[in-house]
């Protein structure tokens, strides 16, 4: 029972990890760094988003601050202790924050963030009673952002 328990979790996981992916998909379709964000409310996703930050000129846009806003307007309701996210990539410091002042309830994540990616600080930055877990369709969700960094840098050394 546990076993079946266990696999059925890794498949919720993927499946709602393919919808951020999608999302993510949007912003790169839109020219936007492609990090995608759901939040899942009892088994329904309550939210959808993706980076907007050159969309709408605001550096704070990030697919997580959306998805945020949105889910606790759904809900109506500033924590989100009993959702969970799923986004593409490991949330930034302000991300962090931002989840941890949400209170929510479980964060997973795609690819690791290599470049700012740190154990201790990540730690202190998750509020005591959320689950973190990580590596959910990294491949996947890193391809993307190796896609899009790697065609930014081929159109700089046309220029």
């Amino acid at each position: 029972m546990i076993l079946h328990k266990f696999i059925f979790m890794i498949n919720t996981h993927e499946t709602y990890m393919l919808e951020a992916i999608k999302e993510a998909k949007k912003a790169l379709s839109n020219d936007e760094v492609p990090i995608g964000a759901v939040i899942v409310h009892k088994k329904k996703i309550i939210a959808r988003a993706h980076n907007m930050s050159l969309t709408l000129c605001d550096p704070t846009a990030h697919a997580e601050m959306q998805a945020i806003t949105s889910a606790c307007n759904y809900l109506k309701s500033r924590y989100l202790n009993e959702c969970t996210i799923y986004i593409t990539l490991e949330p930034c410091r302000m991300c962090f924050g931002a989840l941890f002042w949400a209170q929510i309830g479980h964060i997973v994540y795609g690819a690791e963030d290599i470049k700012y990616h740190k154990k201790k600080i990540i730690k202190e930055l998750i509020h005591k009673k959320t689950i973190l877990s990580k590596g959910i369709l990294k491949e996947e969700c890193g391809y993307l952002l190796s896609f899009f960094f790697e065609k930014k840098r081929k159109f700089n050394l046309k220029k």
